[in-house]
């Protein structure tokens, strides 16, 4: 007899929402999760933005599950009561070079069906004051949610359906037999072992280190993940409530740019940057010597903002299929039957917008489990 359904690694935003799912499915699933408690890594230390999903190449995982995710979203907030706010966004054009990729932008979020307005450089301004922009993009269904408030409401919609959630719990080796997984679980307790019919994967920044220990060659499959920081500045004084949305700059092949970003609260943070991590070794403090490049990326949005007004916040690290110099990358999401491992599911490279797609991702992986 097979111990378990279901077996999730890890209670991530994206584990929990599968968990969520799945619950009234296969009633008594496990959520293994190898720290004190859910939701600690990547799904905690973000810009916590509901994306509109304009930026991903049209019919890619991440477009399309972003903008189903998005209306999922908002759905489960307002049902849950988990707090959130369409607070909007504006992505600008600071020099008349950058227009052209206004416009890329704003075409390519039509075609993903994204709800979107070009502005002139007076209505920019008119919206935002301290941006001297010349052009923009208007994103009216862009938000931001309290992605633990989310993590908890997700964990208790799974509790309500039978699941389990094992914490401190950190899977070790996984075994294919004819029509089980026997998983080795280290535990406070010493190694445990555990039998189940389906695994789903989605162990955020190890996720490639999962699916290697279930035998796939992760180089040879395109698994392979590089953890890339990104810190965040806070803003303090007089320049504290000098907007009230998001604003992002065009963005760049590397990332989205360092933008603001409004908490719940009303606070004000710019952020990420970028610094790919070589040992993957996660370090979450923020380097104070970064000051000077963050001020001066703060400035190209809003120029009066002073060095002086920012100190170091919060940093996150994402999970990216693309090292350094790469091109896009889309989720993976992927049954694993083709590789001999019938009701596996691999979730890598969840990175950005994996908050938003959350719950789309999720509806994908109940249709892909037998």
């Amino acid at each position: 007899m097979t111990d378990v359904p279901l077996t999730i690694v890890g209670a991530g935003v994206v584990g929990l929402a599968v968990a969520a799912r799945l619950a009234p499915r296969f009633p008594e699933l496990v959520v293994l999760e190898r720290r004190g408690r859910h939701g600690t890594e990547t799904s905690s230390r973000n810009s916590e933005v509901i994306h509109a999903g304009m930026y991903y190449p049209t019919g890619s995982l991440k477009a399309r599950l972003c903008v189903r995710g998005k209306a999922m979203l908002y759905e489960l907030c307002e049902r849950l009561g988990v707090a959130h706010r369409r607070v909007t966004k504006l992505i600008v054009a600071m020099v008349p070079g950058e227009v052209a990729e206004i416009e890329r932008i704003y075409a390519l979020g039509q075609a993903n069906g994204v709800e979107l307005s070009l502005l002139t450089a007076e209505a920019c301004r008119r919206m935002e004051p301290a941006v001297p922009a010349v052009a923009g993009v208007f994103s009216p269904t862009t938000g931001i949610v309290s992605a633990h408030e989310l993590m908890d409401a997700l964990l208790a919609e799974a509790r309500r359906g039978g699941a389990i959630l094992q914490p401190r719990a950190e899977l070790v080796a996984i075994e294919r037999r004819d029509r089980d997984f026997r998983l080795a679980i280290r535990t406070p307790d010493g190694v445990e072992s555990l039998t189940s019919e389906r695994v789903v994967n989605a162990a955020g920044l190890d996720a490639d280190t999962v699916a290697a220990l279930a035998g796939i060659d992760v180089a040879a499959a395109g698994y392979q993940l590089h953890w890339r920081k990104g810190s965040y500045f806070a803003v303090s004084g007089r320049s504290a409530r000098i907007t009230s949305r998001l604003v992002y700059p065009v963005p760049t092949h590397v990332s989205l740019g360092v933008h603001a970003v409004l908490g719940l609260d009303g606070r004000l943070r710019f952020g990420p940057d970028v610094e790919y991590l070589a040992d993957r070794v996660a370090a979450y403090q923020v380097d104070d010597t970064k000051l000077a490049t963050f001020g001066a990326a703060v400035r190209r949005l809003f120029p009066s903002i002073e060095d002086a007004e920012l100190t170091p916040d919060i940093a996150g690290i994402r999970p990216k299929l693309q090292g350094p110099g790469g091109g896009f990358r889309d989720f993976v999401i992927a049954e694993e039957a083709a590789r001999g491992l019938p009701g596996l599911v691999n979730l890598v490279g969840i990175e950005s917008p994996g908050l938003t797609s959350a719950l789309a991702i999720a509806e994908e992986v109940d249709r892909l489990l037998p």
